[in-house]
């Protein structure tokens, strides 16, 4: 029997987009066997709303020339284009519609957020909706106190673990699983390259993002100020 497609669902501000964020694309597809990963960018998160965000325009742009010569990576204007619906549990229920059942999807996390998720708009449902893919650093300790015991059973620890291991895992089908690895890692923050467009230090920013997207950050003269 043929398996479903695997969707990948990327979501994030992107405010820029660097070299750390396609790597966990790239470096997730291989490892889970993800037939595309689709980068979600917010119009404006809803923990974010005091923040000052680089208009989406722009990061929609800087995403396209990041993931231009990828093919299996691709972007998605779902949330550009219903600004009014912010929260993931909403993006998630409408992929899940729009991709039909023929789609297995995995919803891609960093640790910090795994450690608010109980923060977010519906979260036991949001975790019923797709399966969860939460990347971590070496030596990070893992935790789950802070959610049910019926979503802690869902958690597969494939932390150190090979590709063989992680894909069996994956070939299970035992219904919507929350995937911890930390075999895809790049320290790289958007906030410090922001700082370093700044404070001139070219240089440095330059090697954290792609070519296309250091020109055009330069171009239309983004993070220029506090």
């Amino acid at each position: 029997m043929e398996r479903p497609t695997r969707i990948g669902l990327y979501g994030g501000t992107f405010d820029p987009v660097h070299v750390g964020h396609i790597a966990v694309a790239s470096g997730l597809s291989t490892i889970f066997e993800l037939d595309e990963v689709l980068f979600i960018p917010a119009f404006l998160a809803p923990h974010k709303r005091e923040s000052r965000v680089t208009p989406a325009l722009h990061r929609y742009a800087m995403l396209v020339l990041a993931t231009q010569c990828e093919s299996g990576l691709r972007i998605s204007a779902i949330e550009l284009n219903a600004p009014e619906r912010p929260y993931t549990v909403d993006t998630l229920s409408r992929m899940r519609d729009s991709l039909g059942k023929n789609a297995e999807l995995f919803f891609i996390m960093g640790a910090d957020s795994w450690s608010e998720i109980t923060s977010w708009r519906d979260s036991e449902r949001l975790l019923e909706l797709s399966n969860h893919i939460v990347v971590t650093r070496p030596g990070y300790e893992w935790d789950t106190d802070h959610v049910a015991p019926a979503i802690h059973q869902r958690v597969v620890d494939l932390r150190g673990h090979d590709v063989t291991r992680a894909r069996d895992e994956i070939g299970r089908n035992q219904g919507p699983r929350i995937y911890l690895t930390d075999a895809v890692n790049l320290d790289i923050s958007a906030t410090a390259i922001r700082q370093a467009v700044r404070d001139g230090r070219d240089e440095e920013w330059r090697s954290l993002v792609t070519a296309p997207v250091a020109d055009y950050i330069e171009k239309y003269q983004l993070y220029g100020e506090a």
